[in-house]
């Protein structure tokens, strides 16, 4: 079996999208049709409003998705902030050829909000506030035709963009202090650390309950080998200082690709290695191969400065052959 982890980059329609969902699905269903998964990790599918229907839904997936086969499959995605159809932006979706027998979100279940007084504010606040993450962690049980459970977990962590701190920005994208820059990017580094640590501490749970459970952990985590979001997810022997926990730590996958072509997105001319697969040690034991489809991917930052949006993604999809 395949299983594949992708961020197709605010799936979305107009007006709010700048190209026609058609125009998008002509470049990303040759992608899709590739991958050849038989459980897929979607990120940033945004939600649409539809006539007769208060709560969003994933139009903009069900159009990309049509005539193809992940039209049959089971799909579980992350909710609104009311418990109601979807988000409006970046939600996370798993979609399944096998039985999805249970869903769950994680969002500051096992991590409190951190409190941070933040220091360049204009006005300065006069106490913490809480910092809440960005997305949850969405999890789903599937059941494989041996019978046996495979745990998915789809991530997206905070991208290494500063946080908004009040009066501190003159535009969109321009800031009025450095200061000011340095703490809304130490903000985005705390929920970046943040999620990782909500899902190590998941993990964490999911061991206690069974250690040779089969846990795949995929998605955009925003950070690449050894980063900190990474080393907390991972949890390594060395790190831990302790081998009689190293069952409990994930193995990287992305590490047997070639250096050369081993990057899931192109920045400034800097490849970078972003998007990850991790396995518990029970499932990388089933580990065949692993790909990454980068063949056509374009410098994020060229069609961001000439102004025009890619049909594709900037991201490029990584797939795991599994023997189940």
């Amino acid at each position: 079996m395949r299983l594949a982890t992708f961020n197709v980059e605010s799936l979305d329609l107009p007006p709010r999208a700048k190209l026609p969902i058609e125009v998008r699905a002509e470049a990303l269903r040759p992608v899709l049709a590739r991958l050849d998964a038989d459980i897929l990790c979607l990120q940033e599918v945004n939600g649409q409003h539809v006539p007769d229907r208060p709560e969003r839904v994933l139009l903009a997936l069900d159009l990309l998705l049509e005539g193809t086969p992940y039209a049959t499959f089971e799909r579980i995605s992350t909710s609104g902030p009311d418990g109601l159809g979807v988000a409006d932006t970046h939600n996370l979706v798993i979609l399944s050829r096998f039985p999805i027998r249970s869903r769950r979100e994680v969002c500051h279940d096992l991590v409190p909000q951190p409190l941070c007084r933040m220091v360049t504010a204009d006005p300065c606040p006069s106490k913490p506030e809480p910092v809440t993450f960005d997305r949850p962690l969405l999890v789903a049980d599937i059941e494989l035709p041996s019978g046996a459970l495979l745990t998915v977990i789809n991530v997206h962590l905070r991208a290494p963009l500063a946080a908004a701190i009040p009066g501190q920005k003159l535009s969109a994208f321009v800031w009025r202090t450095v200061g000011g820059w340095a703490e809304g990017y130490f903000l985005a580094s705390m929920r970046r650390a943040g999620q990782a640590l909500e899902l190590r501490l998941l993990l964490e749970e999911l061991f206690e309950a069974d250690p040779h459970r089969l846990i795949a952990v995929a998605g955009d985590f925003n950070a690449e080998d050894y980063d900190t979001a990474l080393r907390i997810a991972i949890g390594a022997e060395e790190d831990t200082g302790n081998g009689a926990l190293s069952p409990r730590s994930l193995v990287l996958l992305d590490r047997a690709i070639p250096a050369d072509r081993r990057w899931t997105i192109l920045h400034h001319g800097r490849p970078q290695m972003l998007d990850h697969i991790l396995v518990s040690r029970a499932l990388y034991g089933h580990v065949r191969e692993i790909e990454v489809h980068n063949e056509i991917l374009g410098d994020e930052l060229v069609g961001f400065g000439k102004g025009a949006p890619s049909p594709g993604s900037h991201h490029a999809p990584l797939v795991v052959e599994l023997a189940l």
